[in-house]
């Protein structure tokens, strides 16, 4: 009886946190560049105590931070300020602490200040690790490896067109050869980094971008759903089965009773 209800309570548990990634992932159907957690293994549990020895249960360990980077449904949006990263390519931002950390988002701006910047107000990160400022008076534009281009337009309509001048170099990086985990801010750094951020070694592949397209989530909505609902039924099978347990424990107490 005690392992009946054990083992329910356990798979209960375990259903629970991967309600949290499911609704999760769900409310990030529309983020752009939204990455789902994809860790999963299983793992024995034992729990010690007298008379309870034979309590062992597999249980199936998820982690909500580690960041599946297979792509999402890229969108063409036709802004040359726009980047969709190819391949598991990161970029380099600097978050609000000064921290190195890296995003999938791509949808750039200039900030007032003059930086560039994504549309959740983050820097984007240079190579020497300082922002990339934009001068007045011209446009950006952005190569395939991540180079900043500054064409000056306007200033002299009778000079002759001036060649664009290189600002600056993003900070992108191929995380194919690294594992990244989800921070509190939304951003990923290195597994094991603890929030301190930092860069990543590049990986084997080339990191590029492309322009004029974003990255939207990666997340099916409808295999979120079906899980969703796949969990709900699990969830009250177990419930039945603690119900159960204890309707069949009242009857063995009564049948114990002396008369």
């Amino acid at each position: 009886m005690d392992r009946l209800v054990f083992t329910s309570l356990s798979g209960a548990k375990t259903g629970t946190i991967q309600r949290t990634m499911l609704t999760n992932d769900l409310a990030n159907v529309s983020t752009i560049g939204f990455k789902r957690a994809s860790f999963q293994r299983a793992v024995p549990a034992q729990l010690d105590g007298p008379g309870f020895a034979v309590r062992f249960q597999p249980l199936v360990e998820n982690r909500t931070d580690i960041v599946d980077l297979r792509a999402g449904t890229r969108i063409d949006t036709g802004n040359p300020l726009d980047v969709a990263l190819n391949g598991q390519t990161v970029l380099g931002v600097l978050t609000d602490q000064g921290q190195l950390a890296f995003t999938r988002r791509g949808d750039l701006r200039v900030s007032e200040l003059g930086f560039l910047e994504t549309a959740n107000g983050y820097l984007v990160a240079g190579e020497g690790g300082g922002p990339i400022t934009v001068p007045e008076g011209g446009s950006p534009t952005i190569t395939p490896d991540g180079t900043v281009f500054f064409d000056q337009v306007g200033a002299d309509p009778a000079a002759a067109a001036a060649p664009p001048v290189e600002i600056g170099q993003m900070l992108i990086r191929d995380a194919s050869g690294t594992t990244l985990q989800r921070r509190l801010d939304g951003l990923y750094e290195q597994l094991g980094a603890n929030g301190a951020g930092g860069d990543i070694a590049p990986g084997p592949e080339a990191a590029s971008l492309s322009t004029g397209a974003i990255e939207g989530s990666n997340v099916n909505p409808v295999e979120v759903l079906v899980n969703l609902m796949d969990y709900y039924r699990s969830f009250e099978t177990q419930m039945k089965l603690v119900k159960s347990a204890e309707e069949l424990d009242q009857t063995g107490t009564r049948l114990m009773q002396t008369s």
